[in-house]
């Protein structure tokens, strides 16, 4: 569970940010303000902060600096506001990742994954080890295994198993995987995502024709399963 603060004056977006994350189980404060985000920073000390640019009282990248200058939580922009120079000013200011309007709560919540663990805030002393078949991933360690075999694996390739060994047997985008894995503010070319693919499926001995741990979904995205499990 992440404990997450939200500063957004739409009641509306508010509503549905806070309701997708706390159905992922997380824990979500709000503050409708500026100076009430700011304020519930400082009480209550939320592990990232998605943050709206445009509020009633106080302008958000100036909001920005004034949290930066009392704490190192990770802020996440979420706003409609898809120029260059604001994202580079929001960036600058000390903001750890930007998200332009419309987007949805897999995309967010990759994000809050994402910037935990550049943090490394996401990885405790006592984080578990990923089983899934054959497959053992060890975070913490950075170390994975087949059927007992090291892999030989690059970072990339590493963070892509770890991000879809995280929900085994879920379907996850390309678009969320480029967010997670890649940290790109504005989406990328799925063409990265599938050559990563291809190589970590090589490194698992399967191939797109033929696969056994990574299944890809036509235009969804792809998932990681047990191979000796029943098809479901």
């Amino acid at each position: 569970m992440t404990r997450i603060l939200v500063v957004e004056d739409d009641d509306a977006i508010r509503s549905a940010v806070v309701r997708g994350l706390r159905d992922r189980g997380d824990a979500v404060a709000t503050a409708a303000t500026g100076l009430g985000g700011l304020e519930q920073v400082l009480k209550e000390q939320p592990e990232v902060v998605l943050l709206d640019l445009g509020l009633p009282d106080i302008d958000g990248l100036t909001l920005i600096s004034m949290i930066r200058a009392a704490s190192q939580v990770p802020i996440i922009v979420i706003t409609a506001q898809d120029d260059d120079p604001t994202m580079v000013r929001a960036l600058d200011s000390g903001a750890d990742d930007y998200v332009v309007k419309p987007f949805g709560t897999d995309q967010v919540a990759a994000r809050v994954r994402a910037v935990l663990r550049r943090g490394g805030r996401a990885t405790s002393a006592a984080a578990p080890v990923l089983r899934v078949g054959g497959l053992t991933i060890d975070e913490r360690a950075r170390v994975a295994t087949l059927d007992g075999r090291p892999l030989e694996l690059t970072r990339k390739e590493f963070d892509l198993l770890l991000a879809l060994a995280s929900r085994p047997g879920e379907v996850v985008s390309k678009r969320d995987l480029l967010a997670e894995v890649w940290q790109q503010a504005y989406g990328g070319s799925d063409r990265t995502v599938d050559v990563h693919l291809s190589w970590l499926r090589r490194k698992l001995g399967e191939s797109a024709a033929a696969p056994r741990y990574l299944l890809s979904v036509r235009g969804v995205g792809v998932r990681l399963v047990d191979p000796d499990e029943p098809a479901g």
